[in-house]
């Protein structure tokens, strides 16, 4: 059986790696618009010294997401989530309980340790079809965008009443809930790739850095990371100037990433559905520059600043969907973790980056200065963005599998990884159906044959 739309593995696979996204990067964005605030009371504390709290977690999990990565093709996706989601959560504790600003930073580190994203975004590749990938990935992607306009509204509430070690606890709360999702709700994946490859070496690390394809996607993250967090220092700040005090923020971006989310969905569609990804994607690069040239030169404006805003997010929505399906098109079958590990390790070194970027461009130029070199920034991406090739579209076949166990089910998918045409088997125990990504000399009797076998 074939099926076009989302099946339900590939439905509780978005919206339960979805959820554990989100509640792990709310423990993040909650912190940025009120440390500086609530943070006074620590000892220590300095201007110098928020900057390196909150870098300090972007920059761990740039050291570690390519670690991380291997690790979850060696060990598998979930036990490596797991234990990340463990370090988050003993970051969160020490942050929380500190009362000296090093130790917060230390609990920060702690946290960032936790690199789980190459993991996540992996597993979310290996359980889902190739034609359908760009819609789960676009769940993940909205559910990133919309905790971070959930944080901006819960970082305040919850610091006005709990102060900054309420932030942290709750953090730690979300990663074990985290857990809890990860444990009982996301599937078991039994995966096997042809030749055996599926193990990731250190080695193969420098081939797909210099990967045409790869780099192109890995340069435009850490653009896509470096503009969105350069924008958020200068942004807040513009907004109060244009007349809209800095409680009711909210106001503006809840709606802008709704808006977004609208103007986003027929930009997926058809890019899926006349297979022209490459123009949607081009088009999301235009959008994102046209926005933040808007944001440099009405700045005043506050219906023209609002409207900018939402152009950005729908540019920046769209962008962070479509990269990791990319990703997971262009890699080399088996080294989806290692591939995924340098995509997040430039998504983090581009927040880092971006910080520090927009926090030294504003002392010097301005906020008009952060947003134009942002815009000059996406204007080199979309230069870079040329040279990309369209990603070759295997047929994704989806079969009812006769397993009765696990070790039976690994017989199976080694067994369809051998035959001829197919380019990646997994076979799902709990749903009973194995997914397989074939080319045109694929024969579905021999499948079939395979899947029916006798325990």
């Amino acid at each position: 059986m074939t099926n076009h739309g989302l099946s339900s593995l590939e439905k509780k696979v978005a919206f339960s790696l979805a959820g554990v996204f989100g509640l792990r990067m709310m423990g993040l964005f909650m912190i940025m618009p009120i440390f500086a605030l609530y943070g006074q009371h620590l000892e220590g504390f300095s201007p110098l010294w928020v900057g390196i709290a909150i870098g300090a977690y972007g920059l761990t999990q740039a050291l570690l997401q390519i670690p991380m990565g291997i690790l979850s093709d060696k060990y598998g996706r979930k036990p490596i989530i797991l234990i990340g989601l463990v370090l988050f959560a003993v970051g969160s504790i020490i942050a929380a309980m500190s009362d000296h600003i090093y130790w917060v930073v230390f609990g920060r580190a702690v946290q960032g340790m936790g690199a789980i994203a190459a993991a996540v975004l992996a597993l979310a590749a290996d359980l889902t079809r190739d034609e359908q990938r760009t819609k789960v990935m676009a769940i993940i992607g909205m559910c990133i965008g919309l905790s971070f306009a959930l944080s901006l509204l819960a970082g305040p509430l919850v610091a006005q009443y709990l102060g900054l070690s309420g932030i942290f606890w709750l953090t730690a709360v979300l990663a074990v809930l985290g857990m809890a999702i990860v444990h009982f709700l996301v599937p078991n994946p039994i995966s096997q790739a042809p030749k055996g490859d599926t193990l990731a070496a250190p080695a193969k690390l420098r081939r797909m850095l210099l990967d045409p394809q790869l780099f192109r996607l890995d340069a435009g993250i850490f653009i896509l990371h470096l503009v969105l967090t350069a924008v958020f220092v200068a942004l807040p700040f513009n907004l109060v100037d244009a007349g809209l005090v800095k409680e009711q923020h909210w106001l503006l971006y809840f709606p802008a990433f709704v808006a977004a989310f609208v103007l986003m969905v027929p930009m997926i569609i058809i890019g899926v559905k006349r297979n022209n990804t490459k123009t949607m994607f081009q088009l999301s690069l235009v959008i994102m520059m046209l926005s933040l040239l808007l944001m440099g030169l009405y700045a005043q404006n506050l219906w023209l600043l609002s409207a900018a805003v939402v152009l950005f997010f729908t540019g920046f929505n769209y962008l962070e969907a479509s990269l990791p399906s990319l990703i997971a098109k262009f890699s080399p079958v088996g080294e989806k973790g290692s591939a995924m590990g340098v995509y997040s390790t430039s998504q983090f070194l581009g927040a880092f980056c971006g910080g520090m970027l927009g926090g030294g461009a504003y002392q010097y130029l301005g906020a008009e200065g952060v947003f134009f070199v942002a815009s000059a920034l996406m204007v080199i991406w979309l230069f870079l963005s040329f040279g990309m090739e369209k990603p070759v579209l295997l047929k994704s076949v989806t079969l009812e599998a006769h397993i009765t166990d696990k070790p039976h089910a690994l017989s199976m998918a080694a067994q369809l990884s051998q035959l001829e045409g197919v380019v990646e088997a997994m076979v799902v125990l709990e749903e009973k159906v194995a997914y397989l990504k074939v080319d045109s000399h694929f024969d579905l009797s021999k499948a079939r044959a395979v899947l029916g076998s006798a325990h």
